[in-house]
């Protein structure tokens, strides 16, 4: 064994072993390599290559490494990036790692060369030692994959023992471990054990993958046998003529066929399948595909129907009997069912419910159903986003299923149920398809009557279903889809509706529902009017439902661990069963401020209040706006500062004042996101307030969008928002001039205690909302010296000392009067005025005379 050695750049290779005579392409990803092969280029383009023990060691010691490795010579270098190299080497001989070094860029190693592997093989046992190498190998050609095959093929054609043992590990596809031992072995006698034992293995391994191999081969080929069988079968049956077992599937499923309620275009459709089906080969996957087809198909109510309840009385009757008040709600609908029962068709116009959670969408249509005698079958459409869900999947993939329409129909068992699609504005899309899009053939009258299930593959007709859809906002039902309804708005409940609502519905089911007998338990009207007014702020009854069920659940456990016979609930012990009061109206702001202006808003789940405040400082005219608010209502902000920095000068503003300050728009409860253009006149007057430094009632509330020219225009939502204010113990309210039609219309229990004011321009706001004040600060000041130089006169002849006090009074209250205007020309923001007893009643007195000229609403009568 020849030796020599030297020391060159060293690569630690990590799943990888290469032997002498090999070549091989591979990566660098590290700097210490990259560095390496730099190094080797620079000098003898040789490198030295060796296993890591670890291949999860990033910076591998010397004890991480096998002993022996190969020098190799680099014939290709390519470099991608810093730490990324590929190259290409040559593997020449064996060496054994001495020392490893670091000498800052890359590992060096110092190795000794070996250049031949110690034979010790005596002579006279490498005859019989090469015929058990060979007969290993042929054993491994038996059983060997088409990829190893030709290269075994080709060793067993080398007819010298050491050159077979050196071409094993190169050319067989062993991994880097068991060729690192071949590496490691000293001799040529440890070289042939340890690929005897490598090629017993891999022998093993693969007799075992072809033992499998065979017997999965004959389950398919038994498999393919009986289906060869059967098909002759059906051949010698149909030229023998001959018909199968009369208790087959097959005859059941036609004797189905012969009672179904159909066309004759369905049956035909459905006997070709059974057909089919009967020359099937028993349990294969596709027979039972296609017999649970055929099972449902013929579960469906193809033309099977049942008769309308035409009395309309009855119809009214079952509706006033579910459901208190909606009296619009009630007669929009007697007025569908009306034309529906003198037309006697099914393809009427499909009525779509509008409200906030909890007015009861769901059971009106539940009480149609019922007074009509028809089926009620109730499809959830709140987070459907795949088309499938409507129209079936394919029946060729496995699992398929028809989609909802199909299934509430074969639920309901007749083909003329209400359907009641639920949520329909909460439906989506994604790139599985649009739900939407595929629930406009259900709802056009015009297509229904063909509608087509991916499922079934056979027209359905949909056109004697009577639809209903409930949303709980319009805006987010497709356009497409919202022509195609007929709107009927549901709205909030009042507190008188509630009451009566929780008295002859609400407490009886609660009572029933938790064991209670109507003696056990009584709840007064003002304990209940309480628990509405402030323990439930919502625009329907759930909440309310939920207080009510809290008293039975403490009153059933009462009466069973302290005897009590029977509970009361009062207004002075409510608290005992449903704790302290949520009353949301403490946090409303109560006193007259500037820049703080109280709000009304609509949202989907009723109307609420919102408390915008408005704050300056000294910058660098900047708007900040904060509270979560959306892209409309950030609009209005800009609308409105546009506005105020318009009439800013009426105010005492300088021009310049808006470009030394900052403008900082806030609405409470920053967590929950805001939109709309209603709040435009809300924002308008805050911002006005807080440059101004007027005061604004606190008592009062508004809503309406603005324009950049000042012009107050109509909003929505006007009944929830009105409730709101009333529940917020608010009683003065700015509403759109343009909205009096729809005030109008309103019941007098909603408007009843609300003076409502009708603006139609910002002038009017402004003047309604900022509190008594004179127009001009310098005829306040002239009239508040006027007043007290006349009672310097008057009282000079008694009181000498005391006039010259109250004429000294009389100049202090002048200055001060005029102070705010020479703050507002210096660009300041006017501080607030001192007043004299005597100028503030006279300012008392002329606001309570504006109020007076105002054009007011009291209930539904309009005031002059």
């Amino acid at each position: 064994m020849a030796k020599s050695k030297k020391t060159i750049p060293m690569i630690a290779l990590r799943g990888l072993t290469l032997l002498p005579g090999m070549k091989s392409t591979f990566d660098c990803v590290t700097e210490k390599s990259v560095s390496a092969l730099a190094a080797a280029m620079a000098e003898d383009r040789n490198v030295f290559l060796v296993s890591q023990m670890d291949e999860d060691a990033v910076d591998p010691l010397q004890d991480d490494l096998f002993s022996r490795g190969v020098i190799a010579h680099i014939h290709q270098y390519m470099k991608a990036a810093d730490n990324l190299a590929r190259v290409t080497v040559e593997c020449g001989p064996i060496a054994e790692l001495l020392n490893m070094t670091d000498d800052g860029k890359c590992f060096r190693a110092e190795i000794e060369r070996i250049d031949h592997v110690t034979d010790d093989l005596p002579a006279e046992s490498k005859p019989a030692m090469f015929r058990v190498l060979r007969d290993q190998l042929r054993e491994l050609h038996r059983f060997a994959g088409e990829t190893v095959y030709e290269t075994v093929d080709e060793l067993l054609k080398i007819r010298k023992l050491e050159v077979l043992m050196e071409k094993l590990p190169t050319e067989l596809p062993w991994n880097w471990e068991a060729r690192q031992s071949v590496l490691e072995s000293a001799t040529l006698s440890e070289v042939f054990q340890v690929e005897m034992q490598i090629l017993i293995m891999e022998t093993q391994a693969d007799q075992i993958r072809h033992t499998f191999q065979e017997k999965v081969q004959e389950r398919i080929d038994k498999h393919q046998k009986e289906y060869v069988l059967h098909e002759q079968l059906a051949e010698i049956r149909e030229e023998l003529g001959e018909r199968s077992d009369p208790e087959t599937d097959a005859d059941e499923m036609r004797k189905k066929v012969d009672e179904l309620v159909a066309s004759d275009e369905i049956k035909e459709k459905i006997r070709k399948e059974i057909n089919r089906f009967e020359n099937m080969p028993i349990g294969s996957q596709d027979t039972n595909v296609l017999r649970t087809y055929l099972e449902t198909v013929l579960e469906l109510p193809w033309d099977k129907r049942t008769e309308d309840n035409i009395d309309l009385s009855h119809a009214r009757e079952v509706l006033e009997k579910d459901h208190y008040g909606l009296e619009k709600v009630k007669d929009r609908v007697l007025e569908a069912l009306a034309v529906r029962i003198l037309t006697g068709e099914g393809n009427g116009q499909i009525i779509c419910l509008v409200g906030p959670p909890g007015t009861g969408k769901t059971s009106i249509a539940r009480s149609i159903a019922r007074a009509l005698g028809r089926k009620y079958v109730r499809i959830s459409l709140g987070g459907v986003h795949d088309e499938a869900e409507i129209r079936g999947h394919r029946k060729t993939y496995v699992g398929a299923m028809p989609g909802r329409l199909v299934e509430a129909l074969h639920q309901a068992q007749v083909s003329n149920p209400l359907m009641l699609l639920d949520e329909i504005d909460k439906v989506s899309s994604d790139y599985r398809g649009d739900t939407g899009a595929a629930l406009l053939e259900v709802l056009d009258t015009e297509q229904n009557s063909h509608f087509r299930d991916h499922y079934v593959e056979m027209p359905i007709d949909l056109s004697h279903v009577m639809f209903i859809a409930t949303a709980n906002n319009k805006s987010t039902i497709p356009l497409p889809l919202l022509d195609r309804m007929d709107i009927i708005e549901v709205s909030s409940y009042t507190e008188n509706e509630k009451y009566h609502i929780a008295k002859d519905y609400l407490i009886p089911k609660q009572l029933e529902r938790n064991g209670l007998k109507k003696s056990q338990l009584t709840i007064q009207a003002a304990g209940l009017r309480r628990i509405i007014h402030n323990y439930t702020r919502e625009a329907g009854v759930r909440n309310l439902e939920r207080r009510i069920g809290d008293i039975c659940r403490k009153t059933a456990r009462q009466i069973l661990e302290k005897d009590e016979v029977k509970v009361r609930v009062t207004e002075k012990n409510l608290e005992k069963y449903l704790g302290p009061e949520r009353n949301p109206e403490e946090d409303r702001n109560r006193v007259d401020q500037a820049g703080i202006v109280t709000g009304l808003a609509w949202t989907s789940v009723g109307g609420v209040t919102l408390q915008i405040e408005v704050n300056t400082m000294p910058g660098k005219g900047q708007l900040i706006l904060t509270g979560q608010m959306g892209d409309v209502m950030k609009e209005s902000a800009r609308i409105a500062l546009t506005w105020v920095r318009s009439v800013a000068t009426d105010y005492q503003v300088p021009e310049d004042w808006f470009d030394r300050h900052d403008i900082h728009i806030h609405i409470p409860e920053g967590a929950v996101p805001k939109d709309g253009p209603s709040a435009g006149i809300t924002m308008s007057t805050a911002m006005l307030s807080a440059v101004s430094g007027r005061k604004v009632r606190a008592d009062l509330a508004m809503t309406g969008e603005v324009t950049l020219r000042g012009q107050v225009l109509m909003i929505g939502g006007l009944k929830e928002k009105l409730l709101a204010a009333k529940q917020a113990d608010i009683h003065t309210v700015l509403v759109p001039a343009r909205n009096q039609p729809d005030v109008e219309e309103l019941s007098e229990e909603i408007t009843d205690g609300l003076e409502i004011l009708y603006v139609e321009e910002m002038n009017d706001v402004v003047r309604r909302a900022f509190c008594p004040s004179a127009p001009e600060k310098s005829a306040k000041a002239s009239e508040t010296s006027k007043t007290a130089k006349k009672t310097a006169k008057k009282t000079a002849a008694a009181d000498t000392e005391k006039a010259a006090k109250t004429a000294k009074t009389a100049k202090e209250t002048n200055v001060s009067k005029n102070a705010p205007k020479a703050d507002a020309a210096s660009g300041e923001r006017p501080e607030k005025v001192t007043k004299t007893p005597g100028t503030a009643n006279a300012e008392q007195t002329s606001g309570k005379t504006d109020s007076g000229s105002r054009e007011t609403v009291t209930g539904k009568r309009a005031k002059k």
